[in-house]
């Protein structure tokens, strides 16, 4: 059995229409630019652009985004050639069983699992945090723990994250309108936040637009773990500002990006998969690029980068009350909380798809991937992934492993990019409704790009995320190898005969019933 044996084109697309284990194609191209900016436009965009310019860009932060979107871009652009070409839920797993080989797959699933569960969990304890943030805003004393068989539970993301469970259950459509309304409220959350801010610019805010370098020292023994593993390796001094800053600032900006891959997850779910894939994954990028280099052009024209490097957490609520408009810093309490609800919804549906697909072709237990007969929902995996991201949620501080997803992230995104290259010699007859332009220089840059950033995460991260992996190996050899269906092929035929005639089955007793009927009321 090859660690590297892959699984056909053919064969994803088949079992996409595997009875009992099908999803339902509902999602339209606005479903998808809106489930884009949901993920991406979190509490990210009233913090992460205040950090990036206090610690390490100033003004030129925005350069930093700007460097961070093109990234994102590039990779985006290999996530859209693919779902172009396998539309199948999955994402980056599913790409790279096609290319690379089982074993990469897997190692690329549990990244995404990684990503995503971690994602979910720190986004619903900082719900719960913020919903605590907005009872006192309006002077209402609310506990945000209580005691449960003698545990204290923050109550917080155990309430949202059951509420978009059982919404995802019921269907992806129904989710989909939900996560639309709550979508375009933040956003005009948002432009109202830019409007305001604007009115509060003073130019000589903006000079100099990139700080002189200062070097920050503390690349001794103290900080190993603290500090970036290319300081690390390199043995460079740690610097703030300059052209370094800016680069510094758009590893930690790329933050703001993450989500366009899961968005590629819901690729079965989608009406004319094809066109409607690449325009909704763009059209989601551009309006979140848009969105946050005008609220950090607003940002760093309101308060001097000095001012926000001065505060202990920096945010946009930092310039607002150092401006003295502290009404502001409510409003954006109350958009932050909207803006964290969406992201929550579209990462426990990434994460349930991510985990169905790898359960479909066996690597994890089949009965994971049922899906319901009426709304076609794989309801299992999504209680099951609920469950998991609320306990940890509630019962831990799972905030410390924030870093834990910008590497699971940009794992995947390496290895999609380089996927793109190997499909187009593999496979050159597959028809492509997206192409990647000028391949195989963008791609390969891509990957570059994306491996760059994961260089600037710290250490700890890096040893954190090599553990996460050994776990993972161990599972998929003590289970995953086993059990997957390419060691079967002849199972999967026998399954798919045996489906299809139940399926006939039903269809003739639905029929039998029905002319039963009309000759009783004939």
């Amino acid at each position: 059995m090859s660690l590297f044996r892959t699984k056909s084109i053919e064969q994803s697309i088949a079992d996409a229409d595997e009875p009992g284990h099908q999803l339902k194609r509902t999602l339209s191209t606005f479903d998808l630019m809106i489930l884009g900016v949901a993920v991406a436009v979190g509490a990210g965009i009233f913090s992460v652009g205040a950090k990036a310019a206090a610690s390490y860009a100033g003004p030129a932060v925005t350069l930093s985004f700007v460097l961070a979107a093109i990234t994102c871009a590039l990779a985006i652009m290999c996530y859209a050639e693919f779902a172009s070409t396998i539309p199948v839920a999955g994402s980056a797993y599913t790409y790279t069983y096609a290319t690379a080989g089982e074993l990469l797959a897997w190692i690329i699933g549990w990244d995404l699992i990684l990503e995503l569960l971690t994602a979910g969990a720190v986004i619903a304890k900082y719900w719960g945090i913020y919903l605590s943030n907005v009872f006192s805003l309006f002077n209402l004393d609310v506990p945000s723990t209580v005691s449960l068989l003698g545990l204290q539970m923050t109550w917080g993301p155990f309430l949202i994250v059951a509420i978009f469970t059982t919404l995802l259950v019921l269907g992806t459509e129904l989710s989909a309108r939900v996560n639309n309304v709550f979508t375009v409220i933040k956003v005009g959350i948002v432009l109202f936040v830019i409007v305001v801010g604007f009115l509060y610019v003073r130019p000589e805010n903006y000079t100099p637009f990139v700080p002189a370098s200062v070097p920050t020292g503390g690349s001794g023994g103290g900080s190993v773990w603290t500090q970036s593993l290319f300081s690390f390796l390199s043995g460079a001094e740690p610097a703030q500002y300059g052209a370094l800053g800016i680069l510094a600032g758009a590893a930690l900006v790329f933050f703001a990006f993450i989500g366009f891959d899961v968005v590629a997850t819901s690729a079965e779910e989608v009406r004319s998969p094809q066109k409607t894939l690449p325009r909704g994954i763009f059209g989601g990028l551009i309006i979140v690029t848009i969105l946050y280099i005008l609220v950090t052009l607003a940002l760093t024209g309101m308060v001097s980068y000095r001012d926000l490097a001065a505060a202990e957490n920096p945010s946009l609520a930092t310039a607002f009350i150092d401006v003295g408009a502290n009404w502001a810093a409510q409003v954006i309490s109350v958009g932050i909380l909207i803006g964290l609800t969406t992201v929550i919804m579209v990462l426990l549906l990434g994460l349930a798809r991510v985990v169905f697909a790898m359960s479909r072709d066996g690597l994890l237990p089949r009965w994971l991937s049922h899906t319901t007969e009426h709304h076609k929902t794989p309801a299992r995996v999504q209680i099951l992934s609920g469950v998991l991201v609320a306990v940890l949620a509630g019962f831990t501080n799972v905030d410390v492993l924030e870093e834990m997803i910008n590497i699971g992230t940009l794992s995947a995104f390496v290895l999609v990019s380089i996927g793109v290259v190997v499909l187009r010699k593999k496979r050159p007859d597959l028809p492509r409704a997206f192409r990647v332009p000028g391949s195989p220089v963008v791609p390969v840059l891509a990957a570059v790009l994306c491996f760059w950033l994961m260089l600037n995460l710290t250490t700890l991260t890096w040893l954190r995320f090599a553990i996460w992996l050994i776990i993972g190996l161990v599972i998929y050899f003590a289970y995953g190898r086993g059990h997957s269906r390419l060691n079967h092929p002849e199972l999967i035929t026998l399954e798919h005969q045996r489906e299809e005639q139940h399926r006939l089955e039903h269809e003739r007793r639905v029929h039998e019933r029905g002319e039963h009927r009309h000759h009783g009321s004939g």
